[in-house]
C-alpha cells in the first residue's frame, strides 16, 4: 500500500517557501503522493474553515512539479462544477505531461454554497454537473489527440452512497475523506454491494485520513483513522491495508491554523510513519 501527505496550501503562514519545504520532505521522506485542496473563491464559508491566501492547485502542482522529481502530484479534491470540463481536462492533460506523467486527478462535487454562488455556478444542481463533467473530461481524453496524454487516474471522492456511485460509474478509484476506522470499513464492504448493484467492476479504494499525533491513547469512538498514539495511526494504517486499499493519503491539517505556521511536528509524525512503511515493505 503506498502512502500520500495532503499538503497544506491554504491560510497565512503558507507561501511558495514552505510548500517547497512539504513537498521536498514529502518526496525525501520516501512517501510516493503529495496531493493539495482546492477554492477559487474564498467566500466567508470557505475561509471560516480554509482562510486566505489559498493557493490554486493546478498553478500550484505546476510548480511542485519543477521542484520534485519522482512523487505523484494530485488533487484532493478538485470541484468539477468549478471549472468548465474542456478546460479541466486541458489543464490535467498538461500537467500530467509536464510532469512526466505524474498526476493523480481527485474530483469532488463541492459543499461550499457562497463559492458556487460567487462563481455563478448552481449548488443544486452540482451532483448533475459533476457527473456530466466527468464524462465530457472523459471524453476529451480519449478521443481527441490534441489532449494527447498518458492515463490520468481519476480518484471519485464523496463519502455518500452517491459519491460512490459516482465512482463506480465514472472513476479509477473511490476516495472518501476522513472517517472512523469502523466506518470506513463498512462503507468498503457498502461499495462491493453498489458495484454489484450497478454490474460493473469495483473501482480501488484509496481513502484520505487524519494524521494527528497524541501522546495518549485516544478512546472516543468517534476517533477519526490517523488520530492518536503512532501505535493508534499505524494500526489504522494496517486495517487499512487489510481493506484492499492501494494507497492511503495523511492529511495533516486538523483544522488548527497555527499547525500551518509550524509544520514541524507534522513533519515528525510523517517521519515516524515513513519508518513504519519501510518496516513493512522491508519485512
Amino acid at each position: 500500500m503506498q502512502i500520500g501527505v495532503n499538503v497544506p496550501n491554504f491560510a497565512p503562514g503558507t507561501d511558495p517557501q514552505v510548500l517547497r519545504q512539504w513537498a521536498q520532505t514529502v518526496e525525501g521522506l520516501g512517501f510516493g503522493l503529495l496531493m493539495v485542496s482546492d477554492h477559487i473563491a474564498v467566500t466567508p464559508d470557505v475561509a471560516e474553515q480554509y482562510p486566505a491566501p489559498f493557493y490554486e492547485p493546478f498553478t500550484t502542482l505546476s510548480w511542485l512539479a519543477g521542484v520534485t522529481h519522482r512523487v505523484r502530484l494530485g488533487t484532493t479534491v478538485l470541484i468539477v462544477p468549478y471549472r468548465h470540463p474542456l478546460l479541466t481536462a486541458r489543464m490535467a492533460a498538461n500537467l500530467n505531461r509536464l510532469s512526466g506523467g505524474r498526476l493523480v486527478l481527485g474530483v469532488g462535487v463541492g459543499w461550499a454554497r457562497q463559492e458556487f454562488e460567487a462563481l455563478g455556478v448552481p449548488y443544486q444542481r452540482r451532483g448533475a454537473l459533476t457527473d456530466e463533467y466527468l464524462q465530457a473530461m472523459r471524453d476529451a481524453w480519449r478521443n481527441t489527440d490534441d489532449y494527447d496524454t498518458d492515463p490520468i487516474p481519476l480518484w471519485v471522492g464523496g463519502n455518500s452512497d452517491a459519491g460512490m456511485r459516482r465512482a463506480v460509474r465514472l472513476g479509477d478509484a473511490w476516495h472518501p475523506l476522513r472517517l472512523t476506522p469502523d466506518k470506513l470499513t463498512d462503507a468498503a464492504g457498502r461499495l462491493d454491494v453498489i458495484a454489484a448493484e450497478l454490474g460493473l467492476p469495483k473501482p480501488a479504494l484509496m481513502p484520505r485520513i487524519a494524521l494527528q499525533e497524541t501522546r495518549e491513547p485516544v478512546t472516543d469512538p468517534g476517533r477519526l483513522a490517523g488520530v492518536g498514539t503512532i501505535e493508534q495511526i499505524t494500526a489504522d494504517l494496517d486495517r487499512i491495508r487489510l481493506l484492499g486499499a492501494e494507497t492511503v493519503v495523511l492529511d495533516p491539517f486538523n483544522d488548527d491554523l497555527t499547525e500551518i505556521r509550524q509544520p514541524e511536528r507534522a513533519w515528525r509524525t510523517l517521519a515516524a510513519v515513513a519508518a513504519y512503511a519501510k518496516n513493512q515493505e522491508d519485512r
